[in-house]
This record gives structure tokens, C-alpha cells and sequence, in this order.
């Protein structure tokens, strides 16, 4: 028995036999060639078809594990059609008269060992995104360099030097039962998509990986970072208890739902999911959520090459809206922008882009993109319960613009004769300090408020958040976010409108009895954090009695 340790990736503990995978190693032919724009040309078409493929990737990926975790094809779509990868690929054909394979290959190379030298670790992990869409594209350029799709024929434990972010979406979940892996990072995106998938995993073993051997019983602790070699009885036997541990929890958590959280003070307290796409409604209600308290509706306009048309929109919206029934709907306007860029609008290259043209700015800028949203949000609202949120406000200005093109939208509607909601209830995202120090009079102009701890408390701390150098600074829990939200609050229900809570923070248990305290009135997580969001909450209010 042997225990080896290296990064925890992803939650959860497995048993099982490794099967040892060695990806696709073929070598890539270099020759001599003589007509350069015919390899140009062949190079263009291979960037074509490697976007349409990873289209297909990104639309299966988003049934298996939500928009989110699907942006990372998304983003490979973008890299292989960024300027500076492209033009170094084009300089190698037409500098070193090199096939556009082998050019490929070298401009990945060496893409790749730039992001290895970086001292930010979630810049060191995209250095495994280069290699992937430098890989699909020699593969789209001649299919003899095989597939890097991972077959396993029985529930193993998937053992590898490195995977692909492509490579981890075609994981069979019921096949892997956990993943270890000589390289990788938390922050890597396949770390993440992992996680999302619910498979335990252990990253970084460096050279302990050595140890690892094909058809070897191992216990994998995503959790604790552990992995260990051919387990004794002893160890098996607290493996077994652990399986049967979180079984329990899982079975134990299917008793909230349906159930409703409601303070000693007799304050009803909605736990709501977000979601990205309108699949991620039917989640939604199978675990339990009283509504959805954000729909990022930005991820319509994603993984395509023009815009959505306004019944496409349209159509999207009222599905959701019919499958959550009575249940409230929070629908964001466009957050396009920042870490979401849309190529086909052509938006410019920024410095600090977070801090940029993006979301209501973008909104009230491209009138037609706006109008077009609004037409269809409006004509959907006869289906359901329906409520508009307006994100990254910084001025009442805004609000007043945004809602009078709202208006107007209503009107325009009307006298074609379209039916809809009259009284579609309004709200903002309170996501910047001026927003918060605003609150009060921003209030007079809204129904609702919604907080977004993500960008409130980066923008409060001033610290990026995908900064893992600075990982320790961004604090959601930091006083200064707290009393943010706290003033926001107070705010709010002296207005006499709602508040609620739809950043990652939502789901922080630490949170929880803060929140209750504070008034606020709902919380919006992910579909699969809402019961256990409930437990905690209906636990937090027995405790308590100042709530």
C-alpha cells in the first residue's frame, strides 16, 4: 500500500481499478512545401471546421453540465481564431516553407511553454487549452493523427498525464469514477468541468504518478487530495464508509424538497437557482428551487456566429418561463462583455475590459441588440411569471433609460396587438460600490434589487477574481463586502422592495445566519446547491432567534 498526494480537484471519494490512458502521441510529419497560400488556405478551412466541431462539443456539453462549464469551448473557439496564434501559425508556413500540420504543432508548442513559465497558476493551466485546440486543429487538418476521445468499457479509475478540456467533457460519468493526473490545476478548466460532472479528482502527482499502474485497485479523495495505491483491507473498509456516508447525505437532502424556509419571525425566504440556458429550468425544479433567480440570458448569444433573432429569444424565454409555472423568473438583461466576449459583434479589445464596455452599457449603446431582447422578453411575459433585471447599473440615469425603452417596447407591442404581462416586475443588479451608495435612491425607480457578491466584492476589494496571486484578498466575507450588502438591505426595505443574493456567496453556509439577520429575501445558487442551501438555511433559523 502506498499513499501518494497531490492537488485536490474535485470533491468526493472512489474506489476502484486504474485504467492507465497515454492520449494520442502521434508524431507530426514535417516536409517541405512550395505553395504557400494553397497550406493558407488548408489552415483557414481546418479553423473552420475545428469551430464547427467544438460547436457541436459545446451544445452536448451544455445538457451534461450547464452553460457555465460549457464556456470553455466557447473560449477555444475564440483561441483558435485568435490573431496572434493564427498569424504565428502563418509565419511558420511562410517563413520555414513548413506543412501547416507541423506549423500547428510548433506555434502550439511553444504558446504552450510561454503559459507553463507564468507565475499565475490559472495562466499555467491554459497551457493544457493551447495544446487542446492545437491538437484539434493538426486532427481537422489530416484525421490520421486520431482522436483523443477516452474510451473505457467499465467504471474505472481514469489515470492520466494530462486531459484536454475536450477530452474531459467525453468522459462517460457512468464509466469514470474518479480521475488522477500527473499534471493539472485546480483552476484548469478541466479541474472544473470535473467538478461539475460530480467525478472526484486528484491533480498534480508529479513524478508519485510513476507509481500509478494499469489495473491496480485505488482509492481516490478528491477532497484531500489523496490517492492511494493497492489499499489494504482497512483502508477499503473506511472507503466503504465514506461511499456510504455521502449516499446518506444525498437521500437525507431529497427531504427538503418542496420544503419552504420560513424565519421564527414568519419572513419567507425563497433559495432560487440560476441558470444559463433553458434546459437548466427542468434541474432547476427537480431540485427543489422556488424559482430562478437569475437567467443569464448573455449565453443565447454564445457558441453561434450571429445574433439570436428575436423569436429565437422569444421562444427560449417562454419555454422557461412555462416550465417553472407560477414560480418567479428573474430573466438578466445582456451581461455581454468582460470574460463573455461575443465575436461576431466585434467588440473592442480593452486593458480592463471588467471595467469596460460591457452589460448596460453595451445595452443602451446598441439600441437595436436592446430592443430586440426587450421585444422578446415582453412578448414571453404572457407565459409566466416574469421579472427583468438590469445588470452592472451605476446611475439612476440608466435605470430610467433602460425602463423607458422598456416602456416604449410595451407600447409598440400593444398597438400590434401582441398580448403580454402589464405589470412586469423591474429590478437592477447591485454589483458596483456606486450602486450600493445609491441604493436609496435607486430604490425609488426599482421593484427589486439583486445583489451580485461576485463583482461587488471584486470591485469593493479591488481584486481581481481570477487572480489566483491575490486568491486570499478576493473574500466575499470581507466587512467591507458585508456592509455593502447590509446598506443595500436596509435600503431596500425601507422602499419597501426586495432584496436578494445571486453571486456565488449565496451558497456560503458560513453566510447563511448573516443573511437571515439582514433581511434578505432570497438566495439564487446553482440547481444542485439549492438543498443544501435549505437545509442550512431551515437549520440557521432554528438556531437563531434574531430572525
Amino acid at each position: 500500500m502506498e499513499r501518494i498526494h497531490g492537488t485536490g480537484a474535485s470533491d468526493g471519494i472512489a474506489m476502484g481499478r486504474v485504467v492507465l490512458w497515454h492520449g494520442c502521441q502521434a508524431n507530426i510529419e514535417k516536409y517541405t512545401i512550395k505553395d504557400v497560400p494553397k497550406e493558407f488556405e488548408r489552415l483557414q478551412k481546418a479553423q473552420d471546421d475545428a469551430v464547427d466541431v467544438l460547436n457541436e462539443i459545446y451544445l452536448k456539453s451544455l445538457k451534461r453540465v450547464g452553460k457555465k462549464d460549457s464556456m470553455i469551448f466557447q473560449i477555444h473557439m475564440m483561441m483558435i481564431q485568435d490573431e496572434d496564434y493564427s498569424q504565428a501559425i502563418r509565419n511558420r508556413i511562410k517563413e520555414n516553407k513548413v506543412n501547416a500540420e507541423y506549423a500547428v504543432w510548433e506555434t502550439g508548442q511553444e504558446f504552450a511553454a510561454r503559459f507553463a513559465k507564468m507565475d499565475s497558476e490559472y495562466m499555467r493551466g491554459r497551457k493544457t487549452d493551447i495544446i487542446d485546440i492545437s491538437d484539434r486543429l493538426v486532427k481537422c487538418l489530416n484525421p490520421e493523427y486520431g482522436s483523443g476521445k477516452v474510451v473505457v468499457n467499465e467504471p474505472s479509475i481514469l489515470a492520466a498525464d494530462d486531459l484536454t478540456p475536450s477530452e474531459t467533457m467525453q468522459l462517460d460519468k457512468s464509466k469514470i469514477i474518479a480521475i488522477v493526473m500527473r499534471k493539472g490545476f485546480r483552476t484548469s478548466h478541466s479541474a472544473i468541468l470535473s467538478r461539475t460532472m460530480g467525478i472526484p479528482s486528484v491533480v498534480g502527482l508529479g513524478d508519485d504518478f510513476d507509481g500509478v499502474k494499469d489495473g491496480m485497485a485505488a482509492v481516490v479523495d478528491g477532497t484531500a487530495g489523496e490517492v492511494i495505491l493497492e489499499p489494504d483491507e482497512a483502508e477499503q473498509g473506511k472507503c466503504q464508509q465514506a461511499l456510504e456516508a455521502s449516499r446518506r447525505k444525498q437521500q437525507e437532502l431529497k427531504s427538503f424538497l418542496g420544503a419552504q424556509i420560513k424565519t421564527k419571525s414568519g419572513r419567507i425566504v425563497a433559495v432560487n437557482a440560476n441558470i444559463g440556458h433553458p434546459e437548466d429550468a427542468e434541474t432547476a425544479l427537480k431540485n427543489g428551487a422556488d424559482g430562478i433567480g437569475l437567467f443569464r440570458s448573455e449565453f443565447l448569444y454564445m457558441g453561434r456566429d450571429s445574433l439570436p433573432t428575436e423569436d429565437e429569444q422569444f421562444e427560449a424565454y417562454k419555454s422557461v418561463l412555462e416550465k417553472m409555472g407560477n414560480k418567479p423568473v428573474i430573466v438578466r438583461t445582456f451581461d455581454i462583455g468582460a470574460d463573455k466576449q461575443i465575436p461576431y459583434l466585434h467588440l473592442p479589445k480593452e486593458a480592463n475590459p471588467a471595467l469596460g464596455y460591457r452589460a448596460i452599457r453595451i445595452c443602451l449603446d446598441r439600441k437595436d441588440l436592446f430592443r430586440a431582447q426587450l421585444r422578446a422578453l415582453v412578448r414571453a411575459s404572457a407565459f409566466g411569471n416574469l421579472k427583468i433585471m438590469f445588470p452592472m447599473i451605476i446611475s439612476v440615469e440608466e435605470v430610467r433609460e433602460a425602463k423607458q425603452m422598456l416602456q416604449e417596447t410595451k407600447s409598440e407591442l400593444e398597438s400590434e396587438k401582441i398580448s403580454f404581462a402589464h405589470d412586469i416586475k423591474v429590478g437592477i443588479m447591485i454589483e458596483t460600490p456606486s450602486s450600493v451608495v445609491l441604493s436609496d435612491e435607486l430604490a425609488k425607480e426599482c421593484d427589486f434589487f439583486s445583489i451580485g457578491t461576485n463583482d461587488l466584492t471584486q470591485y469593493t476589494l479591488a481584486a481581481d477574481r481570477l487572480n489566483d496571486k491575490i486568491a486570499k484578498i478576493y473574500d466575499q466575507s470581507n466587512p467591507a463586502v458585508l456592509k455593502m450588502i447590509e446598506l443595500t438591505a436596509k435600503n431596500a426595505h425601507k422602499a419597501g422592495i426586495s432584496v436578494g443574493i445571486c453571486g456565488e456567496s449565496a451558497a456560503d453556509p458560513k453566510l447563511a445566519e448573516f443573511y437571515l439577520k439582514t433581511g434578505i429575501d432570497e438566495l439564487s445558487v446553482a440547481p444542485p446547491s439549492v438543498l443544501g442551501l435549505k437545509k442550512t438555511l431551515k437549520q440557521a433559523c432554528e438556531k437563531s432567534a434574531a430572525v
